[in-house]
């Protein structure tokens, strides 16, 4: 397969996933995914599958996006990449597949207990469409016999994968966490937007927000007030569960607190956060801002605010649709492919 080939055959499995998604025929294994696990809803599922399509998918997109590199037609020194895949949100592994894919390297897959299903839809659709790409995919139980290795995991797995895979060229990720940046100025559709940033995938993503910086003295009824059409997030067995013993934590610890019913919120420097919970800092200044972000830079995966206020920050409910170009902890997957030997 030449580039032209893969690149359509990736905007046929976003053509393809969109249609039986419209249609409902991927209800089946949706639900399948939702047995699995229970943090996978239908709902997130869907979300999930319809960004990949509208974003990583798109024939357009995957044109421009490779116009940023120097790629030939096909590779004369194909790698088998090992690729340790999360399961905190669906199919959160999948650009690392496509980059790995579309660079035509061998992909072997060690699959996160907790996101198999999806993975696996989306995988036989592709090879469905283009059969050439069966023989470039592998799953596994256990990684080896490979070239390079692209793992993501929590800052505890990050020390096993420092090990066992720290001689091997590799992109080694661990836990990262996203932060909104509020001014008193944003109208009631913005802070409602945030609430998608919070609450999207019950907040279990890398680009899920976290953590507010707001100015002193700030008042937060405004904020709760438009956050309150995401209130049905407190239906959700699992998430009710965390909200009750989180808020159980704070009150027997006497720890001061903002609570709405379903989001709690903690003064804190911290980035993460357990599920149910929103860290908030004061700033002076944007100047102070700046430093504060500056100094976390290392762990944040990206920053939500208004345009212009801080470097490289997102719109309002849009940190969980990141482009083709907008990689996990800044690290260009396909330029460190295209540059192994």
């Amino acid at each position: 397969m030449n580039i032209s080939s893969r690149v359509s055959a990736f905007a046929r499995l976003g053509e393809v996933v969109l249609q039986k998604l419209d249609s409902g025929l991927l209800e089946a294994a949706l639900l399948h995914a939702y047995h699995e696990n229970p943090w996978f809803t239908v709902e997130n599922s869907q979300k999930a599958i319809r960004a990949i399509a509208e974003n990583f998918l798109n024939k357009d997109k995957l044109e421009q996006w490779l116009q940023t590199y120097d790629l030939k037609d096909n590779n004369p020194s194909p790698k088998t990449i090992g690729l340790v895949m999360a399961g905190n949100i669906p199919l959160v592994g999948w650009q690392d597949l496509l980059c790995v894919l579309i660079t035509e390297n061998k992909a072997l897959i060690k699959l996160s207990s907790k996101d198999v299903i999806l993975p696996k839809l989306l995988i036989n659709e592709l090879c469905t469409i283009e059969p050439g790409f069966s023989d470039l995919i592998k799953i596994t139980e256990k990684l080896q016999d490979f070239d390079a290795v692209i793992a993501t995991g929590s800052n505890n797995t990050n020390r096993y994968f420092e090990y066992y895979f720290g001689k091997y060229p590799h992109i080694l990720r661990k836990n990262r966490n996203s932060v909104a940046v509020l001014t008193s100025d944003e109208d009631e559709a913005s802070l409602k937007a945030l609430g998608e940033d919070i609450f999207a995938y019950f907040g279990l993503g890398c680009r899920n927000v976290s953590k507010i910086f707001v100015p002193t003295e700030y008042n937060f009824k405004r904020f709760f007030a438009s956050i309150e059409t995401h209130s049905s997030i407190q239906l959700h067995k699992k998430y009710a569960n965390n909200y009750d013993y989180n808020k159980s934590l704070l009150l027997l610890n006497k720890e001061h607190h903002l609570d709405n019913g379903f989001l709690l919120l903690r003064e804190s420097i911290a980035l993460a956060t357990p599920v149910s919970v929103l860290n908030y800092q004061y700033y002076k200044s944007v100047g102070e801002l700046k430093g504060l972000i500056q100094k976390q830079s290392e762990d944040i995966q990206c920053v939500v605010a208004y345009p212009g206020l801080v470097d490289n920050s997102v719109g309002f409910g849009h940190s969980q649709e990141p482009g083709l170009l907008d990689y996990a902890d800044g690290v260009d997957v396909v330029k460190f492919l295209s540059e192994l030997k």
